[in-house]
């Protein structure tokens, strides 16, 4: 899975750069952290964030959010580790439904 690198919002301003999505991918969590998801293909697509945490003993939903069709965008975040690090460097587990047309961004505030 290739992980993400996250991009600094600032003062001066940010071009952010896009990534074609892949099936899956690592992203680092985090307060500060948010993924940019923008979807140009005709159907709607989900991401689903895997959540690690457990609740009482039972393992709290994953989160799973529903983008747009064609001129579809979602700010996806904060990413925090209590729900969502896992694997051996708290990595978070990113999963997109469709790839073709979609592009994403990791970005810091």
């Amino acid at each position: 899975m290739p992980l993400l690198v996250p991009q600094a919002v600032s003062l001066t301003g940010l071009t952010p750069t896009y990534s074609p999505a892949a099936a899956s991918t690592t992203v680092p969590c985090g307060d500060r952290l948010f993924l940019h998801v923008k979807n140009a293909a005709a159907g709607s697509m989900t991401v689903t964030l895997t959540s690690t945490a457990k609740v009482a003993g039972q393992a709290a939903a994953d989160v799973v959010v529903t983008v747009p069709a064609t001129t579809g965008d979602k700010m996806i975040g904060p990413l925090p580790a209590s729900l969502l690090a896992g694997g051996t460097d708290g990595s978070c587990a990113v999963t997109y439904s469709s790839t073709a047309s979609v592009t994403v961004a990791l970005l810091r505030i």
